[in-house]
């Protein structure tokens, strides 16, 4: 990623944020900044940090300008509490992120007794909207719908080959890797491997191992783009031929850094792709000329601010309370995902998973392309 993100967008968004001497309408934006997942804390950073300055641009939230606090949770569950407590105390009312799943539900305890609403772009564990609290919402899906779709493509186009799940052992990971299973099993197939690794992990040769004993051709993996990348460059370093298949949590560019050639032929589910819809053509470009590509995470995160613009404008009112019964009861709301409502968990009704494969680019460069 460029040290130089989204010049022009950023440097509105300081402007019309930093230079806001009375704002008193604090918005918190809680994501890995530093650590493995910086490059995903970066999309949500910026997309988030755009859609307020626009809405900034155009008056605030009912009269009121927007304040950004930027917490730092590292991909780390205490580090994200730590973030939550301190916005709590700040008197941030409202929070978009944060992106791991494991990080979200914890933190989103801590915004439910606070006061404080929670919208992420990118925590896709059933938990988090499965516990009654009225404070959580997400504008992703989630891993029961993804896992399904995973599955039902392993045994439609995979059926008689030898599968291998492998997971990093974190909420979000297992939990998608079990759904998928489940899906698979519902099939009748059995996984011939299952195991977890864990988050951090360099050296997968004696999974590797593992996979040559048993005869893999198919390995799904529930986890992220850091140990994703590397287990794909070790199978290819070992001679291993398997078709690699993931979730939203590989979709991101810095896979194939890692992965190199080898990322060739992976396949992950997401949702569409934002950047696909012409009405966001503008708003592409101008993250584009900034010098920041809108991949991944970076829209989703612009749709949580634009949701939580959009009910408080219709409930003509900041209080967090009021704006979180607004997000289940009216909508849908116009966002870059297009028209999002809610439902009274806090789950989005919005298209489901597709299926992406990495190929290399006119520019020589490798990305997720749709099927």
């Amino acid at each position: 990623m460029k040290t130089s993100l989204l010049s022009s967008v950023a440097v509105t968004a300081m402007l019309i944020l930093g230079g806001t001497a009375h704002a008193d309408l604090l918005v918190g934006i809680g994501a890995p900044l530093t650590g493995p997942n910086a490059a995903v804390g970066a999309q949500i950073q910026k997309g988030a940090e755009a859609a307020i300055a626009e809405i900034n641009a155009a008056g605030g939230l009912n009269g009121e300008k927007i304040k950004v606090v930027l917490g730092d949770d590292a991909s780390d569950a205490k580090q994200g509490v730590s973030v939550a407590n301190k916005f709590a105390a700040d008197g941030v009312k409202f929070v978009i992120g944060h992106y791991n799943s494991g990080v979200s539900i914890p933190a989103s305890e801590v915004y439910a007794e606070n006061g404080i609403v929670e919208v992420t772009p990118g925590a896709t564990n059933p938990v988090f909207t499965e516990r009654g609290l009225w404070n959580t919402f997400r504008t992703c899906g989630r891993d029961d719908q993804q896992g399904s779709i995973a599955g039902e493509y392993i045994a439609k186009h995979f059926k008689n080959s030898k599968v291998a799940i492998i997971h990093d052992k974190t909420p979000y990971g297992q939990g998608l890797a079990d759904e998928t299973r489940k899906t698979l099993e519902a099939k009748g197939i059995k996984a011939s491997l299952y195991e977890g690794v864990n988050v951090g992990d360099k050296d997968f040769s004696a999974l590797i191992t593992k996979a040559k004993q048993a005869g893999i051709n198919v390995l799904y993996w529930g986890g992220l783009h850091t140990e994703a990348g590397l287990i794909i460059r070790q199978l290819a370093d070992q001679s291993l031929k398997v078709t690699f298949i993931s979730g939203d949590g590989i979709a991101n560019t810095e896979l194939a850094a890692i992965a190199g050639d080898a990322v060739a032929g992976t396949l992950n589910t997401f949702g569409p792709d934002p950047r696909n819809d012409p009405a966001n053509g503008k708003l592409v470009e101008k993250f584009r000329a900034a010098g920041f590509e809108p991949e991944a995470y970076t829209l989703y995160a612009y749709a949580a601010a634009q949701t939580i613009a959009e009910a408080a404008t219709a409930a003509k009112s900041n209080d967090p309370e009021t704006v979180a019964k607004t997000l289940k009861e009216k909508g849908p709301f116009k966002s870059v995902l297009g028209n999002i409502a809610f439902d009274d968990k806090g789950d989005p009704k919005l298209p489901g998973y597709i299926m992406y494969e990495w190929k290399k680019g006119k520019s020589g460069a490798y990305s997720y392309v749709q099927q």
